[in-house]
């Protein structure tokens, strides 16, 4: 009988308790301070980062804001800028090739124009005016015996008239080697005015 007492007393103690609680015992819930304990277990929670964490200069607006990227800044700028020095110097490299195929370039077309004067300073007046008044086949006889610059260098000054009666007393194959380099001579004379 003891027993049934003790355990009559015991829910008259804990009657309103368990009534009013959880069920177990425990307290009864009170919404607001559940609310309360909730805004502070989100507040306290590690946040996932965002965009706004990454960009650059975060940490920087931020003293407060450390984390992975505030603490590699320094070596990602470093990084950048020996990336961006590669860069150039490659560019350098890339420009100054440039310029030395011109320089190339320049240097061949000069010899071409070089060439040009030489051609034509084989010529001289006088001997042109002498081959002017000979005779074709005469002059086409002299001409074939002399080297094949000199006799094209010749026939460029000679007017068409006379230059054309001279080559027409030659064999075929030197008549067609020195129009060839009449030619040739014509399209560097125009090359030099344009």
């Amino acid at each position: 009988m003891t027993r049934i007492l003790l355990a009559a007393l015991l829910l008259a103690l804990a009657g309103p308790a368990l009534a009013a609680g959880d069920g177990h015992g425990g307290p009864a819930p009170d919404p607001a301070k559940d609310a309360a304990m909730r805004a502070i277990a989100a507040r306290d929670a590690p946040k996932e980062p965002t965009a706004q964490d990454f960009a650059a200069g975060g940490a920087a607006k931020d003293p407060s804001r450390t984390g992975y990227c505030a603490t590699i800044a320094d070596a990602a700028a470093d990084a950048r800028f020996a990336w961006q020095k590669e860069q150039l110097a490659a560019l350098e490299k890339q420009v100054e090739e440039r310029i030395r195929r011109l320089e190339e370039k320049r240097a061949e077309y000069e010899a071409v124009v070089q060439r040009r004067k030489e051609f034509l300073a084989k010529a001289d007046e006088s001997v042109v005016a002498v081959y002017a008044k000979m005779r074709a086949d005469a002059a086409a006889l002299q001409l074939t015996n002399m080297p094949e610059d000199n006799a094209a260098a010749i026939l460029v000054k000679l007017n068409a008239r006379t230059a054309s009666a001279v080559l027409a007393e030659m064999e075929a194959s030197r008549a067609a080697s020195l129009a060839r380099k009449m030619a040739e001579a014509g399209r560097r004379k125009d090359n030099e005015r344009s």
